[in-house]
């Protein structure tokens, strides 16, 4: 990895938020105050302010289906992807795009799958079998 990002946005209830990072999503958690709490989400800092969550529209359209913008995204290897996919669908999360397949056979072929947190702060996770393939056209 060559870099780290760092993103912070907010959350209406940090105690519901810290449950569904670290017990849904396996993040650890880091620092914290009454009004904010990091984490590590897959090796980036993530932090969360009580606030008001940005607002979002479904205008992003990937492979015919709108999404929410903006959004937080994430690439993990394709095994891992795998497993959060299924932590999820156990949970029984709502998702706004079901675990699926886009670009199958083509090059920049990805699983992905997009959710919100209990804020309504949507995340898109995707899954790469060969990282080669992120940026592939």
């Amino acid at each position: 990895m060559k870099s780290l990002f760092h993103l912070a946005y907010n959350v209406v209830d940090l105690s519901e938020a810290r449950r569904f990072y670290t017990e849904t999503l396996g993040c650890t958690e880091g620092r914290s105050t009454d009004t904010w709490m990091d984490f590590d989400f897959y090796g980036h800092q993530l932090s969360l302010h009580v606030g008001e969550p940005f607002k979002t529209e479904n205008t992003g359209q990937v492979a015919g289906c709108l999404v929410p913008m903006p959004h937080l995204g994430l690439i993990l290897p394709l095994t891992e992807w795998k497993e959060l996919a299924r932590r999820l669908e156990a949970a029984t999360i709502e998702f706004i795009l079901e675990p699926s397949v886009r670009y199958e056979g083509e090059p920049g072929e990805q699983w992905t799958m997009f959710f919100r947190d209990p804020s309504g702060n949507p995340i898109e996770i995707k899954g790469f079998a060969d990282f080669d393939g992120v940026y592939a056209v």
